[in-house]
């Protein structure tokens, strides 16, 4: 684990009403993701699972880029292959965590998005970028091939546009990556914090419970056959059911009122 002040300066925390913001602080290494600020990302979502009190988390960069990778002087001062794979199976247990997270994440994305950055984003639940914001998995360029990032670029973009990218290593832009659904829209840099921020409030403002069954059997039924997912699918909804949170939306909407969550 980082030591806290790691965690401190790398990594910034504000929860404000159920919406827990995590900015990458690494401005002047363009939030390279570091082993200490992997782990205190890892940590925040981790502990975000967990915390009654946190219905979203957005995932933010602080400077001029969102994020635009690994630390590649970091990884050059390493020496053996089990140290390459323990940074690596680090990002993946972040990766892994957000999507595994009961919490629905947004990626409020600037600047670049490169490399891991770009895996980052692609593990996010959501994600809104300006304008001028780009995505690329540009390893092939320098001779180490984006391999985790394009586990999740392949699971959100295309299977030939996501080899082009890994290809090539060129970068497409806010509104290509809209298209391609890497990204759920592209804004006016100027409308950026609005947008995630109308985003985030309008999960937030629905059942906690409600919305962590719905994440959960959308990342588990996504890759099953068709009639498994049905049979799974409606398992789900029948112990959605059960929820009190459930009862209280249906007697609700009858009632014409607005309802009142237990997250239960």
């Amino acid at each position: 684990m980082a030591e806290p002040e790691a965690r401190i300066d790398c990594l910034q925390r504000d929860l404000r009403d159920g919406i827990l913001h995590l900015t990458l602080n690494r401005p002047t290494a363009r939030n390279a993701l570091s082993r200490a600020l992997l782990q205190a990302l890892l940590g925040e979502v981790v502990a975000a699972a967990e915390a009654p009190d946190v219905r979203v988390v957005v995932i933010a960069g602080a400077g001029a880029a969102f994020c635009s990778g690994h630390d590649l002087k970091e990884l050059r001062a390493l020496n053996s292959a089990d140290a390459y794979q323990a940074v690596f199976r680090l990002s993946s247990q972040v990766m892994l965590a957000m999507i595994r997270s009961p919490v629905p994440v947004i990626a409020r994305v600037h600047g670049v998005a490169s490399a891991a950055g770009c895996q980052l984003v692609a593990s996010c639940d959501l994600a809104i970028a300006s304008e001028d914001a780009s995505f690329a998995t540009p390893g092939v360029n320098i001779g180490l091939f984006c391999s985790t990032p394009m586990v999740s670029l392949s699971r959100n973009v295309p299977r030939k546009r996501a080899m082009e990218m890994l290809l090539t290593g060129e970068a497409i832009g806010a509104t290509d990556a809209a298209d391609l659904g890497l990204v759920n829209r592209a804004v006016p840099a100027t409308e950026l914090d609005r947008a995630v921020t109308a985003l985030a409030q309008r999960i937030a403002a629905k059942s906690r419970r409600t919305v962590a069954i719905g994440k959960e059997a959308f990342y588990r039924q996504i890759d099953m056959e068709l009639s498994a997912a049905y049979d799974y699918a409606s398992q789900v909804m029948a112990y959605n059911m059960l929820a009190a949170d459930a009862e209280e939306g249906i007697d609700a909407f009858l009632g014409k009122r607005a309802p009142v969550w237990r997250d239960a």
